[in-house]
């Protein structure tokens, strides 16, 4: 008897929330692990799902209401042991949401800090460790944490996202000097208030500026 592959996408969706890197788990409506907190994710599709990106946006707007977001595949994680139905591959992806685009059903899921997750099924627990690890990789040399902002910021609240997301310290009249440096901003004729300062000016990421050869993560 020859044996279907169980095929899934899942999602680990991060946003800073209260000055924390989080993540949105959900609950699980079915067996196997029925009611415990896991990533959103779904079945891919064959007869609607062009691929697997396909796939997760769907998912990621029929659960989440969410569209317009940064994404990009993680890795595939496949086996007859990560699964009781048997064996299964997901396709796992990472997206990036600002907070206030988090349109939750909160008596179905809620933000988990990554540091203080709760107990997870299948190899979720290991999946969101590859994407907090994409996210501190890449984000050093990158304009990946900008991701976590809303569309126009204040260099305060992009230094704070850097240092959220990369879980560390940043030297903030460090941080300031070397992006601006780098020419990735485009200033904003918006002035906004910064936490207890004078109104800041805000800025944008230029379009097609993703990545630089200096790290923003040294002091």
């Amino acid at each position: 008897m020859q044996l279907q592959i169980i095929a899934t996408v899942d999602a680990v969706i991060l946003t800073i929330d209260d000055g924390a890197l989080k993540v949105v788990l959900h609950h699980r409506p079915n067996d196997p692990f029925q009611g415990m907190t896991a990533l959103p994710g779904g079945y891919i599709r064959v007869e609607d799902d062009k691929n697997a990106e396909d796939a997760i946006r769907r998912v990621l707007s029929d659960k989440a209401g969410l569209s317009g977001f940064y994404l990009e595949q993680l890795a595939t994680y496949s086996g007859p042991d990560r699964d009781p139905r048997g064996w299964s591959m997901s396709v796992a992806y990472l997206a990036l949401v600002p907070a206030d685009r988090l349109m939750m059903d909160k008596s179905k899921a809620a933000l988990f800090p990554i540091n203080d997750l709760p107990e997870l099924p299948f190899d979720h627990g290991q999946i969101i460790h590859d994407a907090v690890e994409r996210l501190r990789g890449k984000g050093a040399y990158s304009t990946l944490p900008a991701s976590l902002l809303g569309k126009t910021f204040t260099l305060s609240e992009m230094h704070a996202a850097y240092e959220v997301a990369l879980g560390m310290q940043i030297d903030a009249s460090s941080f300031r000097r070397k992006v601006l440096a780098l020419s990735i901003l485009k200033e904003c004729a918006e002035m906004r208030q910064d936490g207890n300062k004078r109104p800041a000016k805000t800025y944008a990421l230029k379009k097609g500026v993703t990545t630089f050869n200096r790290t923003l993560g040294a002091t």
